[in-house]
């Protein structure tokens, strides 16, 4: 499967205990997308169109309303990146 750079980046700091927190319009559509990873900083990579692509391709999904959390297949499609602490 082709993921870009960016999708690549987001799904890998939700592999890590990230996560995609959104906000919606009043016809239920998704408006506004936020990433952050697991110490509450903001990914700036995280756009609109990149969180559309992960959902339509099932890497992403939330469960009951809540924020967006990778899925298996999110899982299995992210390249192993080195953690530059």
């Amino acid at each position: 499967m082709n993921i870009s750079r960016h999708e690549q980046r987001v799904l890998h700091v939700l592999a890590q205990g990230g996560l995609i927190r959104f906000m919606r319009n009043d016809a239920g559509k998704v408006t506004e997308v936020d990433c952050f990873n697991r110490e509450g900083l903001r990914l700036a990579d995280c756009s609109l169109r990149v969180f559309e692509r992960l959902r339509k391709r099932r890497l992403i999904r939330s469960r009951s309303g809540g924020p967006y959390r990778i899925t298996r297949e999110g899982l299995l499609a992210v390249r192993a990146q080195l953690d530059n602490r």
